[in-house]
């Protein structure tokens, strides 16, 4: 079938809007009619080269909710009908990383940024080439095929824009503070970077009890989210949030630091090591040009204080069941997500959109997808 799509067909470059021929769903794939699309901020780092990818044409999204029309094969897990929300890392359940309880690590998630599916072939084509799509999902486009692997099957009630964002953002930032930090009741968390990752890490330290809750945002408008989303605190720079935990702990500094950077560097990284007390926890969940190089810290204090630098990846969850927890936590009114999204905007507003989340207008933006 034919259908459109925001797509690079360079790199660095512009989202373009293409035609796209899809394949019929091959084993364990099924083709989804994406309603809803997140517009994340990693995508532009596909657009910006400061991720490589490996195909061109490249479909991009990976944040999406929608409709399963067809299956392929062997399809277990989902039938016609099933409302899905997409995950940014596929989860086969039968790996080690899935086997062994680190779902987010599935081995499958070797293809992501190559953007074919797990057998290495592509399923999208444009004027004859095949078509790469964002870590094997592609929600830039109104349908995509995609493996039962990249998809969790959620209750109907849940509306798709806000579940669109259950594919990244929401478990990233909330299993960030959760599994990451392992923020406990009466901690002093400091979240650098308030967007659509941060403002998670921010609710999630917060549900979990931290007593200081400190948001770190260069944009006034960031800042005083925040502060809805539950931070008690907000300051424009880390210096400054910094100096406040370290007033509230004794001199002794954060518990931890949870850094949402939209671009990190290794300096940010520096600064929230700083920024952390004995056995405190430096949380990089941002993503930074794969280029740069360094990370300016004080060996001699990360050792004799104890420190910890901690990487994560869907905020060290397994996205089934991350995905349908945080849903039901949507649910009950306890957690927040139809504020999350500041504006919606149709696939041809893509470029208008990463714009707007440069200058810092949205915590997040989402495209609707138009009928077809």
């Amino acid at each position: 079938m034919r259908t459109r799509a925001a797509a690079l067909l360079e790199q660095p470059g512009k989202w373009q809007v293409i035609d796209v021929e899809l394949d019929e769903p091959a084993e364990h794939e099924v083709r989804v009619r994406f309603h809803a699309a997140g517009l994340c901020h990693s995508d532009d780092h596909a657009a910006t080269g400061d991720m490589p990818v490996g195909k061109l044409p490249l479909i991009g999204g990976h944040e999406g909710a929608g409709v399963v029309e067809a299956v392929g094969p062997g399809v277990r897990t989902l039938a016609v009908g099933d409302h899905v929300v997409a995950q940014f890392v596929p989860s086969c359940g039968r790996c080690g990383p899935c086997a062994s309880g680190r779902g987010n690590l599935c081995d499958l998630g070797m293809y992501a940024l190559a953007g074919s599916m797990a057998d290495g072939t592509y399923r999208a084509h444009h004027n004859g080439a095949d078509a790469g799509q964002m870590t094997m999902v592609g929600t830039f486009a109104q349908h995509a095929v995609v493996s039962e692997y990249s998809l969790t099957a959620i209750d109907k009630d849940i509306p798709f824009p806000v579940a669109a964002l259950l594919s990244c953002g929401v478990p990233t930032g909330w299993g960030s503070a959760e599994y990451a930090a392992e923020v406990k009741a009466g901690d002093t968390v400091i979240v650098m970077g308030t967007g659509g990752v941060g403002m998670n890490a921010v609710q999630s330290a917060s549900a979990r009890g931290a007593a200081h809750v400190i948001a770190v945002d260069p944009v006034e408008f960031k800042r005083s989210s925040a502060l809805k989303f539950g931070a008690t605190h907000a300051f424009a720079g880390i210096d400054e949030a910094a100096d406040f935990a370290r007033s509230v702990t004794g001199g002794q500094g954060a518990h931890s630091a949870i850094v949402t950077v939209g671009v990190t560097t290794g300096e940010h990284v520096a600064a929230a090591v700083n920024a952390i007390g004995k056995f405190g926890t430096v949380v990089v969940t941002g993503i930074g040009d794969v280029k740069a190089e360094g990370l300016p810290i004080n060996l001699w204090l990360l050792s004799m204080m104890q420190k910890r630098i901690q990487g994560v990846i869907f905020g060290m969850g397994t996205p089934p069941y991350e995905i349908t927890r945080l849903a039901g936590l949507y649910r009950s009114g306890r957690l927040k997500l139809d504020e999350l999204i500041t504006t919606t905007y149709r696939l041809d507003e893509v470029n208008q959109a990463y714009a707007d989340m440069h200058a810092g207008r949205n915590i997040r933006g989402v495209i609707l997808h138009e009928s077809s």
